[in-house]
């Protein structure tokens, strides 16, 4: 299910251009198959972990993935555009899955597994979402039909439905009402923070819609939480938007989304550029693009998520958070510093790939430190919101920097200079993430391990477990 929910943000952004050409419609109309499914996302994510926190995970998840069912196969068989935003506006339930299997972990498994378990199902979202990227590359070398990418979205919803249909029916474990009032606030703020950030580049940053889209977020936001403050079951409570450890813990998540789509924009971006036109970059088609420099690290997730899981049993959530932010620092610093050759470039982006896959293998735990059970999807619906965010500033922040000043030539093409601008300040960004993560999570005394449990760890720890 993680590896859908990753895979369908993917998917489709090499593919814009493709919709455009075949629909016979704007760049601008076009992207709204990717806007639609965010913003929808935004809306929909924290209702769906509050409703499953109130009515238990699995009639939820069930509901969900029907939804995103017969999003997939209205995508797979349209040829018109808004129906085609209709189903990637129903595809994004999909976001919503992610909060509710880590509820659903947390109910069903013993604590001391559960550290362990919960770093290696969100330690596969960064792993899905490079999955999404090759997967394009593979379908649509050769002018291949976009649909292929919705039929391979149905038939993945297809087996995530069987395999939740075999969960255990749990009640919900809060008590109350969903908060529509609440939802509704932050679905509108969410929305008009969001919008601007993907289509600021089109419409221009310093545009008065940016500015006023940006600040009637600023002003719904602060209204949410007033008025969540004085609701008896609000939809997040205060506590979880002012205390310390889950503040700091969407910080990171925000950085993170930032990090994983930087890397992968960036990076796939600079191999595609003409060394004969450009004087850098390797000219390198989708697919190799795809294949060549971002599978490494994606497939390495497989190894990296549970040994995430383990460095979170061993140290702790803050002290992993601190190694992803150092290495995610690491592979930025290297991209900026050397990308002239292959080798160099696989390097640094599998760096960033497995900080962040630490990064995702230590937020749970963290969050469920600091919530009871009945407020585990909302915590974790709202720190996907965090990382949704930082996706699209990521995504928002390539962009520009990929099409301001472009080298005159057939195609306009960045300048060097430019995407050493974006390694750079990620490095920056990551910097000062460990920073905050260092000096503003309390530290946490870890329990003594006896002989036989440290044993038992390095057995479990193989498979993302852990004894405590």
């Amino acid at each position: 299910m993680v590896l859908l929910v990753s895979a369908l943000q993917t998917l489709v952004v090499p593919v814009v251009a493709n919709i455009r050409a075949d629909l016979g419609v704007s760049t601008s109309a076009a992207s709204w198959v990717v806007t639609a499914n965010l913003l929808a996302a935004a809306v929909l994510t924290p209702a769906l972990g509050r409703l499953g926190d109130l009515h238990g995970r699995r009639p939820v998840m069930l509901g969900v993935l029907i939804l995103v069912l017969l999003g997939s196969v209205l995508a797979a068989t349209t040829s018109s555009l808004p129906l085609l935003i209709v189903g990637r506006v129903a595809q994004a339930a999909s976001f919503g899955l992610f909060p509710l299997a880590i509820g659903m972990l947390r109910e069903e498994l013993p604590p001391q597994r559960l550290t362990g378990a919960m770093a290696l199902v969100s330690g596969m979202l960064s792993v899905g979402a490079g999955f999404g990227l090759v997967v394009t590359g593979l379908l649509m070398r050769d002018g291949g039909d976009y649909h292929e990418l919705f039929w391979l979205a149905t038939a993945l919803t297809v087996i995530g439905l069987a395999g939740v249909w075999q969960l255990p029916r749990r009640a919900g474990v809060a008590t109350g009402r969903l908060d529509w009032a609440g939802a509704a606030l932050l679905g509108l703020g969410l929305v008009l923070l969001l919008l601007p950030l993907e289509e600021g580049n089109g419409w221009g940053w310093g545009s008065a819609r940016v500015l006023g889209l940006l600040a009637g977020a600023v002003v719904v936001l602060v209204a949410f939480v007033l008025f969540e403050r004085r609701v008896t079951h609000p939809l997040v409570s205060p506590r979880m938007l002012s205390h310390r450890p889950i503040v700091v813990a969407n910080a990171a998540g925000l950085f993170l989304g930032f990090a994983m789509f930087a890397v992968f924009l960036a990076v796939s971006a600079l191999v595609q550029t003409p060394h004969d036109v450009a004087g850098y970059g390797f000219g390198a088609s989708v697919l190799a693009a795809s294949l060549v420099y971002l599978l490494p690290g994606t497939a390495l997730g497989v190894v990296t998520a549970p040994l995430g899981g383990r460095l979170v049993a061993r140290f702790g959530a803050k002290a992993t958070l601190v190694i992803a932010a150092v290495l995610a620092g690491a592979g930025f610093t290297l991209l900026a510093v050397l990308h002239s050759a292959t080798w160099e470039v696989i390097a640094g982006a599998l760096i960033v790939n497995t900080a962040v896959t630490f990064g995702y293998a230590a937020l749970p735990a963290l969050l469920i430190a600091h919530v009871g059970p009945a407020e585990t999807g909302i915590a974790n619906s709202v720190n996907s919101i965090a990382r949704s965010v930082g996706m699209s500033l990521g995504t928002a922040f390539v962009i520009t920097m990929m099409t301001r000043n472009p080298i005159s030539a057939s195609v306009p093409l960045p300048h060097e200079s430019q995407f050493v601008t974006v390694f750079v300040v990620g490095a920056v960004l990551a910097a000062a993430a460990a920073g905050v993560v260092a000096w503003a999570l309390p530290r946490v005394r870890e329990p003594e391990l006896t002989v036989a449990e440290v044993e038992t760890d390095d057995v479990l720890g193989a498979a993302g477990l852990s004894v405590r």
